[in-house]
């Protein structure tokens, strides 16, 4: 089933939490909503389930206009982070629940919701805990319980509010894995919420990043992390570091910390550059296309790669900067906790002041007549 949601807007009294945003969702797709606290996304996600009216727009699933149809009459099945099991309800009864308060001309036969529950609990693998309570169930158990009804009335789109926000990070990951293979097996339509970006870039088709009640970006995981098309995206798909880069007719100069840029009238401006973690390296000494000198306060390894916490010295920063090298490299410039260092980035990412849409990208080291790096 696919969804259309036209010019669609939400206030609360005199709070705006969706700005007049439009969105098309294809048959089968599994979408994430992916934003910060606020952003606006389990909004959207109870307008299309019928849980809360727009105060303008339109939604179509498919070529019917459901914008005024109640939340039973649109075939939709909606999972809470907080589960929502009835206590007093076995895994089984859980299950059935949804059929049991259907119309009576639609709702099945006692033997035929006894076989879809069965089903059910088997395609969840937990058939051998339906005659439990939830107060016996982990809490993956009880997510997979709640898919599980939310599946029973077969409906057209699955919706998901912060499915996995209150499970640990292994049964989270081994869920996530779990969810994308039904999907792709039964072939419904999911739109889910999160705030994390790993969740959103593994799950989805495509991710709709939000922000403050608008849409920033829709695109797939590997374009939304090759081509951020703001500063808020890249910022919120962290593991990035930030430098004021101040044009100063040579090169960017932040304090006593400087990057010479390659030369082009794009990068002759003032503006923010952007490094990711991992395309940062390190070194004892400075070189004549970037400088920056930092203090190493944290070394951790974290499975095959190990993560450099810097303390900027000499320049303005909000945070520290991180750099995720190998254990190889680590081992070879023999880093350790308060040493000096410099840093140099391999590729950055550059946003102009004043300047809309993506990134310029940078490589370094760069060779242009009379710009080749050496140590300094």
């Amino acid at each position: 089933m696919s969804i259309r949601l036209d010019n669609i807007s939400k206030q609360f009294g005199k709070f705006e939490a969706l700005s007049p945003l439009s969105l098309d969702i294809n048959n089968g797709e599994m979408i994430g909503l992916l934003g910060p606290s606020g952003s606006g996304k389990t909004t959207l996600l109870r307008i299309i389930a019928g849980l809360e009216n727009a105060n303008t727009g339109t939604i179509h699933f498919g070529d019917h206009d459901v914008t005024n149809v109640h939340v039973r009459e649109r075939r939709v099945g909606f999972v809470f982070q907080n589960y929502a099991l009835f206590r007093h309800m076995t895994v089984a009864d859980n299950v059935a629940f949804g059929l049991q308060v259907m119309e009576r001309a639609l709702r099945p036969s006692p033997a035929e919701m006894s076989k879809r529950v069965k089903q059910l609990l088997e395609i969840v693998q937990l058939g051998h805990l339906a005659a439990r309570y939830p107060e016996q169930l982990s809490g993956g158990q009880k997510q997979r319980i709640a898919l599980a009804r939310a599946l029973a009335t077969k409906p057209e789109v699955l919706l998901l509010d912060e499915p996995f926000g209150a499970l640990d990070a292994k049964v989270r990951k081994d869920l996530r894995r779990w969810l994308r293979n039904l999907h792709d097996e039964l072939g419904f339509t999911s739109v889910f919420v999160t705030h994390d970006q790993d969740e959103a870039l593994e799950l989805s088709d495509r991710v709709v990043v939000m922000s403050n009640g608008k849409i920033e970006q829709v695109d797939s995981p590997v374009e939304l992390y090759a081509h951020p098309n703001s500063r808020f995206v890249f910022d919120f798909f962290g593991n990035v570091n930030q430098f004021k880069a101040n044009w100063n007719n040579k090169h960017w100069q932040n304090g006593n910390a400087f990057i010479l840029p390659p030369v082009a009238e794009a990068t002759q401006k003032n503006g923010y550059l952007y490094v990711r973690s991992h395309e940062l390296s390190l070194s004892k000494k400075a070189n004549s296309q970037a400088s920056l000198p930092c203090k190493v306060v944290a070394i951790n390894p974290v499975g095959a790669e190990v993560r450099v916490e810097l303390s900027p010295i000499g320049w303005d920063t909000t945070e520290l900067w991180e750099a995720k090298l190998t254990h190889q490299v680590l081992n070879e410039q023999s880093f350790s906790r308060g040493d000096e260092v410099y840093a140099t980035p391999q590729v950055g990412y550059f946003f102009a002041d004043g300047v809309r849409g993506e990134p310029i990208i940078l490589r370094w080291p760069f060779l242009a007549p009379g710009h080749l790096m050496f140590d300094i």
